[in-house]
């Protein structure tokens, strides 16, 4: 019986091969970056207010007066969803009356805006807020769309694993990238809000298959990316139709890709297709620069099979240590999420120019991977975790104190905030996967990671808040931050500790730690395996 890993060892870790796939599956990832955070610019919400026809037969005076004021960020403004009643206003200006001289507009009635709205156009010229009205009564179902997106990525996870374990990784890569650039395409088409969130669902599956299958880490930084390139689209293309066919156009240039990325050695040969594997293991022993045996894998002495025990998801709860930690940790993977996602989205709520605080807000996620990169390789995990949360946490709180005046700060600290929020979001993988144990690695990760999916479609709905509080987004979103910090100060540290092969050595929770050691787990101790954590 042969193992993969020895028998590919000659071809080394980091050569030319592995370098060039490394680079084009992270390539693959960039379109990524526009369709997660395209919503940012296809529902943004100008300035609006009720619409009051050219027809009606008002003097000047009166038309300028024919919307109620509302009091908006300390300033008074035109109504967005309420008008005085038209035929009254007529009446008064044919009248002659003048609006508060004559009238008491305190007390004349108002309606709704039946004969649609203005929306201004010094930010967007159209959107789909804009053509379908979704303003005033039908303003929830801005915040739907993106969460609706959000539940296509949590379907998408559900299925990834097992189309790429049935059909192959590269063909499900690249199935994923095809639904993904060409859902994104037909949303060009809609006609109906309710056409175009249906294609945003499928396009949200497409989106996180194709991440799932290609994840390696670091790759988030191509993500980053992507979203740095998408508000340099938004801002010199302004109809939300031509800015989606823009946008499908980096996908397109993916495909090429095809003939470059080969499938995966490792599923070749769990499929029995030695031939194609060989063929890419020599491949890549050129590229390398390396000699290769004649045959790499022989059909007659089979690869040992990975023998693991059957897990259930209920394995996470058996204990009350373990349930602890993984209810703690669904705790913290969603609420990173809802902090990380719901600052993204916020942009264009933020004072200044939406297009340059969109690029600001991807322009940091490079620094806080690359932190995060830093402070895993030296520093113990929940400390380094639980202290970016706290940083980002606190300077979020600290925006409500900032005066009206100063919004240059206002936005530094929201960038601070999602510095460390992104870099605490990028460290749970490893986090995660060194707590547990072999036997349920991989299902804690899948398991708590899809509590983040729950965390990305709930966040829409705190900067939903936004519109009837400017701060309190940011007064909720910085105290769950400070609490999740809170609770990962709880948890066991995992850093130059032994990776746990089962449930009885995984580390316990501070207050569960004082129960006798088995021997069993004393020979463990004297006996450590060494632990490499990369990131």
């Amino acid at each position: 019986m042969q193992d993969y890993d020895e028998v590919t060892a000659f071809l080394g870790e980091w050569g030319l091969f592995q370098r060039l796939i490394f680079f084009l599956l992270s390539a693959s990832i960039i379109p990524n970056g526009f369709n997660g955070m395209s919503v940012v610019f296809l529902a943004g919400t100008p300035e609006h207010h009720c619409r009051v026809p050219d027809t009606a037969n008002l003097s000047s005076v009166w038309r300028n007066h024919s919307l109620p004021l509302q009091l908006q960020d300390g300033r008074e403004v035109p109504h967005r969803c309420r008008r005085y009643r038209l035929a009254t206003i007529v009446n008064f200006s044919a009248l002659g009356l003048e609006p508060g001289r004559d009238v008491d507009l305190e007390q004349l009635e108002q309606e709704g805006c039946l004969d649609g709205w203005e929306f201004n156009q010094d930010i967007y010229l159209s959107t789909i807020v804009t053509e379908w009205s979704l303003v005033c009564e039908d303003d929830w179902k801005t915040p739907l769309t993106t969460s609706l997106f959000f539940v296509g990525v949590l379907l998408g996870s559900f299925v990834s694993g097992q189309l790429s374990d049935r059909f192959g990784r590269k063909t499900i890569l690249f199935a994923t990238m095809a639904v993904q650039t060409g859902f994104s395409f037909l949303q060009i088409f809609s006609i109906n809000w309710e056409m175009f969130t249906m294609l945003f669902v499928i396009v949200g599956m497409g989106q996180i298959s194709n991440y799932v299958v290609a994840f390696i880490l670091g790759v988030c930084t191509c993500f980053a990316v992507g979203y740095m390139l998408l508000p340099l689209f938004a801002h010199f293309i302004r109809d939300w139709r031509m800015l989606l066919l823009a946008l499908t156009v980096p996908g397109v240039l993916c495909f090429p890709l095809w003939w470059f990325i080969p499938e995966s050695p490792r599923w070749l040969i769990s499929q029995r297709r030695f031939r194609e594997a060989e063929d890419i293991i020599q491949k890549a022993a050129k590229m390398n620069n390396v000699a290769a045996p004649a045959v790499v894998f022989d059909p007659v002495e089979e690869l040992s099979p990975v023998k693991q025990q059957k897990v259930f998801i209920l394995d996470l709860f058996r204990t009350r240590n373990i349930g602890t930690i993984t209810i703690m940790f669904l705790l913290l993977w969603m609420l990173t999420s809802v902090g990380y996602f719901a600052l993204s989205l916020n942009t264009p709520n933020l004072h200044g120019d939406a297009y340059l605080n969109c690029f600001f807000s991807a322009l940091i996620e490079v620094p806080a991977y690359i932190t995060a990169w830093l402070l895993l390789r030296t520093l113990p995990r929940r400390y380094i975790i639980s202290g970016v949360l706290f940083l980002g946490g606190g300077v979020l709180l600290l925006i409500q104190l900032v005066p009206a005046d100063y919004n240059f700060l206002s936005i530094g600290l929201a960038m601070l905030g999602k510095f460390g929020i992104t870099s605490a979001f990028s460290m749970l993988y490893v986090f995660t996967a060194e707590l547990y144990p072999t036997l349920v690695r991989n299902m804690a990760v899948g398991v708590t990671s899809m509590a983040s999916r729950v965390g990305s479609i709930i966040a829409p709905y705190f900067v939903y808040l936004g519109a009837y509080n400017r701060v309190l987004p940011y007064i909720l979103m910085g105290s769950l931050t400070v609490l999740i910090g809170i609770i990962t100060l709880l948890f066991p540290e995992s850093f130059g500790m032994t990776l746990p092969e089962t449930l009885e050595q995984m580390q316990k929770m501070k207050w569960f730690r004082y129960g006798k050691k088995t021997k069993d787990s004393m020979e463990k101790e004297e006996n450590p395996k060494v632990l490499i954590t990369s990131f």
